[in-house]
């Protein structure tokens, strides 16, 4: 295994979700509880992926894209996954910044198709 996406979510029954997909696919997925456990860890890390669960408690995205910016010296992906009843916190998430922006139910779809696709470097522009 290579580097290790980084997964913000307090949710254990679907981190371990998330983790069992990365697993099955050859990605480690580390899990921080909240965005001052992510920043360190995007420290440390370096990662090309971040995803986040937008119902993580207290979670303001932009302040979280700010701090990723700043931890890391290239910005990695960010996809975020949240309520489909929640539309302003997916739409906040968009206008913030994140690179994918899904409900739930389409993350749970598409993450074993994407995964290592979202892990793989921005295409050159």
């Amino acid at each position: 295994m290579s580097a290790a996406a980084l997964l913000l979510s307090d949710d254990l029954i679907f981190t371990s979700r998330i983790a069992g997909t990365g697993r099955d696919l050859g990605v480690a997925v580390k899990t921080a509880r909240n965005v001052d456990i992510l920043e360190a860890l995007a420290r440390q890390e370096m990662p090309p992926l971040v995803i986040v669960d937008l119902a993580n408690p207290g979670l303001s995205v932009p302040d979280l894209l700010a701090r990723l910016r700043a931890a890391c010296p290239a910005m990695p992906r960010v996809v975020a996954y949240g309520s489909h009843v929640d539309a302003a916190g997916l739409r906040t998430a968009r206008v913030a910044g994140c690179d994918v922006v899904l409900p739930r139910s389409a993350f749970v779809g598409e993450l074993p198709r994407e995964l290592l696709a979202w892990m793989a470097p921005p295409a050159a522009e």
